[in-house]
């Protein structure tokens, strides 16, 4: 009697299935990074989500919850005190208190090398410790977007941080948090895997092993997911998600994206390193002239990309967001596709035969990302300008895109890139892809091509100290609209973020593009 309830037991362990206890996702990107505080790069902050809490989150909607902070008041207009849950633990058992706030706020302003950092979230604001569970951060000018900014910022262990190498939060050994679920392992190139925080303060997630696993080619991550090597994917092909969803074994979510695709032009060289005339002499750097940037928007049929490339995932941009978000510009509409005024503007400005140039972008860091640069260089060679495109891959390519000319300055002439806000409106992406390179006032660090206008300037770093959320907003429109008619840089199109997922696995979408297993549920 007792081996048959002893083989009844095993067989129903083998027919439950595997994914009961773990999920695996396939991810378009791998991560670079467990260090939380490194490098401000969607895979590295999808995974960093899970391990380590931030004091406020936004939901899969950008509406802002409490997190490691329970409760947030604005003192005055330049101090916020924030109180903090009592109780919880890091995943090694010790105590989570005001020390580790400090700690992590302090350790991001340390980070050295970092291709895309952190402290763009953090101004000049001070964090103080009032008492082991209070703390307030003094900034000294006004300060009305803390709440908006400090969900980028992760806590950590100050115990198992504090003089931490990268090789220390890559084996695990500071990668210590309080977040949902706790660090396994990770192999660059090949998986991180984590699982979960019984202990966790929140919401105890669903799933209690996830498997992140790099797939970067989309035929193969999709096939992937179709021959059950994986349960869910990120960065549904466009051309694959309408198979996708009329498949019965899968489930599709897509939300429309804070990320904005466009190009970032050099405007930081009277000679740039990546246009010449066509017969290949010098010439000075004609994306100086506004008329040359107005051709090339002009040239862009952004509504060709969203239906033929993107397959109406997408919607063509004008700005950083959609007008429903505050601070976005009312009048701001995408740039209407005119091939004539484009090769006119383009005579007007001095270049009737136009001008040869090469374009860099990454490859399989975005939905497309080749097939719709190599499509908008076609767009500009009928337009006049002998366009080809150079890809990498993302490590590489970004390093270079910010620091690998001489000196450490922009190496390329035009980029393909994505951005936006994660703070739910504009100044979180004006401040470091359009705010003019100053390390001092930390502005432009990721402004690739060093684009400066310092009314817009003055309008944005005046709009952030103004309490009234309807002047600051309009401040922060009038800058918007500053910049993009001057085309600092060139806007394309938002995304939609699509997921899928082997039913009866499921995947809530989500506006920042995070792959999150707390939104993984099995129905």
């Amino acid at each position: 009697m007792r081996l048959i309830v002893i083989l009844a037991a095993l067989c129903a362990a083998l027919l439950r299935p595997a994914a009961a206890q773990e999920v695996r996702i396939g991810m378009q990107n791998e991560v670079t990074s467990i260090d939380p505080h490194f490098q401000n790069y969607g895979p590295n902050n999808s995974l960093s989500r899970h391990i380590f809490d931030a004091l406020i989150h936004f939901d899969k909607d950008d509406n802002i919850l409490p997190g490691l902070a329970e409760s947030w008041r604005a003192v005055d207009e330049r101090t916020w005190e924030l109180k903090l849950r009592r109780g919880v633990k890091f995943h090694d058992g010790s105590d989570f208190t005001a020390d580790d706030v400090v700690f992590s706020v302090e350790r991001v302003r340390t980070i050295q090398r970092s291709p895309n950092p952190f402290t763009t979230y953090l101004g000049a604001r001070k964090v103080e410790k009032v008492d082991d569970h209070t703390v307030r951060f003094v900034n000294p000018q006004p300060d009305p977007l803390l709440v908006n900014n400090l969900p980028q910022i992760a806590i950590s262990s100050a115990k198992h941080g504090r003089g931490a190498t990268q090789e220390d939060f890559n084996q695990g050994r500071a990668a210590i948090g309080t977040g949902p679920y706790k660090f396994v392992r990770w192999t660059p190139s090949d998986r991180a895997v984590i699982e979960r925080n019984d202990s966790y303060w929140g919401a105890r997630p669903e799933q209690q092993r996830i498997v992140f696993r790099p797939i970067p080619n989309d035929v193969a991550r999709v096939a992937a997911l179709l021959a059950g090597d994986v349960d869910v994917i990120e960065n549904i092909p466009t051309a694959d998600v309408a198979r996708l969803r009329a498949d019965q074994r899968i489930a599709v979510s897509s939300a429309l994206a804070t990320r904005m695709m466009y190009l970032h032009l050099d405007r930081h060289r009277e000679t740039s390193p990546h246009i010449t005339a066509k017969d290949g002499s010098p010439i000075p750097n004609p994306l100086h002239n506004l008329k040359v940037r107005q051709a090339m928007s002009a040239a862009i049929n952004r509504q060709a990309i969203v239906e033929r490339l993107m397959e109406k995932e997408a919607e063509p941009a004008g700005q950083f967001l959609v007008e429903r978000y505050p601070g976005a510009s009312k009048t701001l509409k995408p740039e209407p596709f005119d091939l004539p005024k484009a090769r006119a503007l383009l005579a007007e400005a001095g270049y009737p035969n136009g001008f040869r140039m090469t374009m860099h972008g990454p490859v399989n860091r975005y939905p497309n990302d080749t097939k719709v640069l190599e499509a908008i260089a076609q767009m500009f060679n009928r337009a006049g300008i002998e366009a080809k495109v150079e890809t990498l891959p993302p490590s590489n390519y970004f390093t270079r895109a910010s620091s690998g000319g001489p000196g450490g300055i922009p190496e390329f002439s035009v980029i393909f890139a994505g951005g936006g806000t994660n703070t739910a409106e504009p100044a979180s992406a004006l401040i470091p892809l359009l705010l003019t390179f100053d390390r001092a006032k930390n502005t432009g660090n990721a402004n690739r091509g060093r684009y400066s206008n310092p009314r817009a300037d003055e309008l944005v770093l005046s709009a952030i100290r103004v309490m009234d959320d309807a002047k600051r907003n309009a401040m922060l429109a009038e800058a918007t609209e500053l910049i993009f008619n001057d085309l600092g840089m060139i806007p394309l199109y938002f995304v939609n973020n699509t997921w899928a997922s082997r039913l009866p696995v499921r995947i809530e979408a989500r506006t920042d593009e995070y792959t999150i297993a707390m939104g993984i549920t099995r129905q």
